[in-house]
């Protein structure tokens, strides 16, 4: 039941209020007793009468006016709600398109339900799995800023002299984070690198397939973006099919289609190279192996139902 925020009786109130005006007491005994004005009783034991004596004559009434002279007509409200439709524009674009005030197309918007733009529709959740370890594997890199010493974020100190990291001579570069994620059982490999380049990319594939099939996993598909170190790389394009490994690109613009190791990469930005304060980059990166190995074998990973990684790998036992 909506009340209004200056009421001083709720609807029990207001009702012990007029049963008590039919008890014999006066309302201004009333009022008095209920700590309101004569005029509050007054208003309530009247419309008491006028609605049948129901307990929903007691709720409060709208505001609203039931005439309004000076509203809009409709054939010129639908004229300020069609240009809305078909531009999409603001109250104030919307309003020198057809020459009213801004207050009055904001009010016509706001009064039809157009103020604000209709959310996206998203897209249905596209989940898959593929039912062996090694049938696919993701492939993405990402990359974190070096550091020589910990910044605002970590220290508080937004002077101009904690700023000098950002003079060009105070900058150290990138540390690039190439990854593969198993789709299977999340088992992932990282390495960190000075660059993404075709020999470097080409490298790492070769040293993650030693690693996977360590683990008993044997690579059949390796999933990558269109990056030009991926789909230019021939000396990758000659170890992938050396192993007789099927080279698989995501659909241009369409991160979600390699969703699994994108989304490995918010985790380990969040537990690793932001879940931290580091006194620089090379103790942040000497950090990555031991998180890695707890993310492969004691991290519990939601998707697999609270277990590690490693509990779907076939030969865990060793």
């Amino acid at each position: 039941m909506y009340l209004h925020a200056n009421a001083k009786l709720g609807l029990a109130g207001r009702l012990a209020l007029v049963r008590a005006i039919e008890g014999g007491i006066s309302l201004r005994e009333a009022a008095a007793a209920f700590s309101v004005s004569p005029a509050t009783a007054h208003r309530w034991w009247h419309r008491w009468l006028d609605g049948g004596r129901q307990a929903s004559a007691l709720l409060d009434r709208s505001s609203r006016p039931r005439r309004s002279p000076r509203l809009l007509a409709v054939e010129r409200q639908e004229r300020i709600c069609d240009c809305r439709r078909q531009t999409g524009w603001g109250p104030r674009l919307v309003a020198g398109a057809t020459g009213f005030a801004h207050s009055t197309v904001w009010k016509v918007l706001r009064r039809h339900g157009l103020s604000r733009r209709l959310a996206a529709v998203k897209e249905p959740a596209n989940r898959y799995e593929w039912p062996c370890p090694g049938d696919l594997l993701h492939m993405d890199t990402s990359r974190y800023a070096r550091f020589l010493r910990p910044g605002h974020r970590v220290t508080g100190d937004r002077s101009q002299r904690s700023r000098r990291w950002m003079r060009p001579e105070a900058r150290v570069g990138y540390d690039y984070a190439h990854a593969i994620v198993d789709d299977h059982s999340r088992l992932a490999y990282v390495e960190l690198h000075d660059d993404e380049r075709a020999e470097t990319v080409t490298a790492f594939v070769e040293r993650a397939l030693a690693f996977f099939a360590e683990h008993g996993i044997v690579a059949k598909r390796l999933m990558t973006d269109n990056g030009f170190s991926y789909v230019k790389n021939r000396s990758l394009r000659e170890l992938l099919a050396q192993r007789d490994i099927r080279h698989l690109t995501t659909q241009p613009y369409r991160p979600r289609t390699n969703g699994k190791v994108e989304r490995f990469h918010q985790t380990m930005a969040r537990e690793w190279a932001y879940g931290l304060s580091y006194r620089s980059h090379r103790h942040r990166n000497n950090a990555l192996p031991h998180w890695l190995h707890n993310y492969n074998h004691r991290r519990p990973h939601s998707s697999l139902g609270d277990r590690p990684p490693i509990s779907r790998v076939h030969n865990v036992r060793g």
